[in-house]
């Protein structure tokens, strides 16, 4: 987008303007970018009931990185760590007691698009558990990475993205940060880039196009992810804050609460493990996180969620074709 705003100019947006200059005692991290501290309104009142009511939060300055953890950044963690993801472990029946026993082996959940039209209440329709799928070998045994270096790294759970920013030094955002950061000063905007979905015919995010999840009108070499920076950064340098890939973060997923009218807060976190369990669903035992973002996968007609806004909560140790993560400093390098 030829007019993008390069993250030292100001981005003028419904009243707000804002100069997400870096401070003078920092020193750029590697592909991260510094965005500052302010206050703005986090949710949404419009679309799915997990984003109401709108609240007033306040965020300190942080570097993010540019974009999603790629497949190479990962390899490099795995190579000097020894690593080994969570699709990779053994299972134990005893956390999943409804399960196919012939699944209660290493594996994650791969994507299948449908011949047709289909119930879009039932997910299972479009993803399948596959043994042997992981962050290597993204559609199960005798895929490959190759030439993916560049994407973002997907089938991690967040114990996996935890660990490898620690070992990075870095943390993952909460979710008032990420969503501070995805709308790039524009105050109340609908999408990461304003409000028109695409703006002069220009299509922004790596997005479902067509009728999810049977029609897929991409050339069959641009399915599924897309390497980082395929499409324009938001106001503050930052690319695939829509679509692409989900994005874990570190906080519990809890439905947000109308603030008590005292005071605004500063840097929250979510709830808790505990409160994030659903006991009347299956595997709602899991405790799960707050992800963000939405993936290539989100359409109009089922999952209108590449947005700012948008939230999920996801079960903490579940894994897929279409999740990963960006991570945070919050303290100036030395």
């Amino acid at each position: 987008m030829g007019d993008t705003p390069t993250p030292a100019m100001p981005v003028p947006h419904g009243g707000l303007t804002v100069v997400p200059a870096m401070p003078p005692w920092a020193r750029q991290p590697k592909n991260m970018t510094w965005v500052p501290g302010g206050t703005f309104q986090m949710g949404s009142a419009d679309f799915y009931p997990e984003e109401r009511p709108v609240r007033t939060v306040a965020v300190d300055g942080f570097w993010i990185d540019e974009h999603p953890v790629t497949v190479a950044e990962f390899r490099r963690f795995v190579r000097e760590t020894g690593y080994v993801t969570v699709a990779e472990r053994p299972l134990d029946p005893a956390q999943y007691p409804d399960a196919d026993p012939a699944l209660l082996v290493p594996g994650s959940l791969v994507f299948y698009p449908p011949h047709g039209p289909v119930d879009l209440r039932d997910v299972s329709r479009w993803w399948r558990y596959t043994p042997g799928a992981y962050w290597r070998r993204p559609r199960g045994p005798g895929s490959t990475l190759q030439g993916m270096d560049r994407h973002p790294v997907t089938h991690v759970a967040a114990a996996d993205a935890d660990a490898y920013a620690g070992w990075a030094g870095k943390e993952l955002p909460t979710e008032a940060e990420w969503e501070f950061a995805a709308r790039g000063g524009l105050e109340g905007a609908v999408f990461t880039w304003g409000d028109e979905m695409t703006p002069g015919g220009r299509v922004m995010a790596n997005t479902w196009q067509g009728e999810f999840p049977w029609q897929d009108l991409k050339p069959p070499n641009k399915r599924g992810t897309s390497p980082v920076g395929s499409f324009p950064p938001n106001g503050y340098g930052l690319h695939d804050m829509a679509g692409n890939v989900w994005e874990w973060t570190s906080d519990f997923f809890a439905m947000p609460q109308a603030p008590d009218g005292c005071c605004v807060p500063h840097n929250p976190r979510g709830g808790s493990a505990e409160g994030s369990k659903v006991p009347d669903e299956p595997g709602g035992h899991i405790p799960r996180r707050v992800i963000k973002g939405g993936s290539y996968l989100c359409a109009p007609n089922y999952c209108l969620r590449y947005r700012p806004a948008a939230r999920q909560g996801e079960a903490v140790d579940t894994s897929t074709a279409h999740l990963g993560f960006r991570c945070v400093l919050r303290v100036p390098p030395s």
